[in-house]
């Protein structure tokens, strides 16, 4: 394993479509995607589904909005984020594709980000990778894709039951704004 310090932070391409999809889900939890899934649907239905939002330049998970930490050639972190303001538009194409390869409809999913933040969907590293700066160097990365963006904020969801997610992202600088609910879970609403 090589340290941090020859990891490269860089934009997603095409290619690393089932990387990210893979850490998304790792972000998201088996428990959180299963909860999305319609009934007779499973982790694969879901990642096939993700693999394709995340090929997608239409969808909130797209390569395109996503940060990758690279290790050579392999995709050992993503930092996934969009511009809240462009919710509702991008999510679309996840509501299409939850109906075809997960058997749910979610076109009544409340927000979890609003217009004037650059939201930070996914953040995850490869266990095997973890400790080593890397989420932290994401994060200052998604920090800088704001300002260049002109968004005043980087805000995201943190499950109130992930104290350890609740202090990397204190390390790094997000406060507290107020309670929110996504995914079956209470979650709280955070800001850098």
């Amino acid at each position: 394993m090589k340290t941090e310090q020859v990891l490269i932070i860089n934009h997603a391409v095409r290619s690393h479509a089932t990387d990210i999809a893979k850490l998304i889900m790792m972000a998201m939890t088996d428990e959180c995607c299963l909860h999305f899934c319609g009934e007779g649907y499973g982790l694969d239905d879901f990642l096939k589904m993700m693999t394709l939002l995340v090929e997608r330049e239409d969808s909130q998970y797209s390569y395109k909005n996503t940060l990758v930490a690279m290790d050579d050639e392999k995709v050992v972190g993503i930092a996934v984020s969009y511009d809240g303001g462009k919710l509702h538009e991008l999510r679309q194409t996840f509501i299409q594709a939850a109906k075809e390869y997960i058997g749910k409809d979610h076109s009544r999913m409340d927000d979890e980000t609003k217009a004037g933040e650059l939201y930070l969907d996914s953040l995850a590293v490869l266990p095997e990778y973890r400790r080593q700066g890397i989420a932290q160097r994401l994060l200052k990365a998604t920090k800088e894709k704001a300002n260049a963006i002109g968004l005043p904020y980087v805000g995201l969801l943190v499950d109130k039951g992930n104290s350890a997610g609740e202090a990397l992202y204190a390390s790094a600088g997000f406060r507290y704004v107020n309670d929110s609910q996504w995914g079956g879970h209470p979650m709280k609403h955070l800001v850098l």
